[in-house]
């Protein structure tokens, strides 16, 4: 069975490596070490490490990011990349006001 869907599968400890450090998400400024240390606090997908720590979620919406996180989540569970599915993509929104909607004209 695959590990990403069998969560009994014991994948190890964190232990520290030296290019934790190492900035991956720059928008949201996470580090591969935050991201590891989320796979083994149980985040084993890629929408779970986005809600978890942000990854993805800042201006550049995961076009520089994405692809390097899938990368550690796979490497730290042991699975090729293609095993794990790929996180929700949505456009940022913003407040509109019903005014908008009813077509309202705004006093001055």
């Amino acid at each position: 069975m695959n590990c990403v869907v069998d969560r009994s599968v014991d994948i190890g400890e964190y232990i520290e490596a030296p290019d934790d450090d190492m900035l991956i998400c720059r928008c949201e400024e996470i580090t591969k070490g935050e991201i590891r240390r989320a796979v083994h606090d149980g985040m084993w997908t890629v929408t779970e490490v986005r809600r978890y720590l942000r990854t993805g979620m800042g201006l550049c919406q995961g076009q520089t990011c994405s692809r390097l996180v899938k990368g550690i989540i796979a490497r730290e569970l042991g699975v090729s990349p293609a095993q794990l599915e790929p996180a929700t993509a949505r456009s940022p929104m913003r407040p509109t006001e019903m005014r908008i909607f009813g077509h309202e004209e705004v006093d001055a």
